[in-house]
């Protein structure tokens, strides 16, 4: 017959009354020892930064990594057929078929000056959106969402110049350039319209 001995098979450093080592605690050490667990589980969890967070689509355009906010975006979708239109500027890619809807991609490289190739195999199309404006930006790859401090971006900086610094809302600590897709999608510049 097995004996069903519990009190063998716990850990005794859980019993105020022993050490770790199993020796015996006078009434005072015992004492000491749960005023000491008590102030430790008593102990504040250690605060998050508070202010406002901004969720963003983090993505890669050559090496530089940059993020746009996720109220913005309506999905990420892989670059399969794009259909290229005469008549437009190069930062037009083209258009194309996204379930039905036809979307027009741009590629930010090009629009910013970055002076890179365009579209790879592997490329991924963010689709920015708001009431009155949609289309695709054109992103080597898109690492993820992630959250940012609205108070951590740094704005005004001097380094980015030309077409891109119009578009710039700020740059983290960790060197994640903010667009700001609002003012994109409201610019006129993006928008082609031109008769042949």
């Amino acid at each position: 017959m097995m004996r069903n001995d519990q009190s063998e098979a716990e850990p005794q450093a859980l019993d105020p009354a022993r050490t770790e080592q199993g020796e015996q605690l006078s009434l005072a050490q015992r004492g000491k020892l749960l005023r000491e667990r008590a102030h430790r589980l008593a102990r504040e969890p250690v605060a998050e930064e508070s202010g406002e967070r901004l969720e963003v689509v983090e993505f890669l355009l050559g090496s530089e990594h940059y993020g746009i906010e996720t109220s913005f975006v309506r999905e990420v979708h892989p670059l399969r057929e794009v259909t290229h239109l005469p008549c437009t500027p190069p930062f037009v890619l083209g258009i194309m078929n996204l379930r039905g809807e036809i979307l027009s991609v741009i590629d930010l490289r090009k629009f910013f000056d970055l002076g890179e190739p365009g579209a790879a195999e592997l490329s991924k199309v963010i689709v920015l959106r708001c009431a009155t404006m949609e289309f695709g930006i054109l992103a080597d790859a898109v690492v993820g969402v992630r959250t940012i401090l609205a108070r951590g971006v740094q704005g005004g900086l001097t380094t980015v110049t030309g077409i891109r610094a119009d578009y710039l809302k700020g740059v983290t600590r960790e060197h994640l350039v903010l667009l700001d897709a609002g003012k994109m999608l409201a610019d006129r510049r993006l928008v082609v319209h031109e008769e042949v």
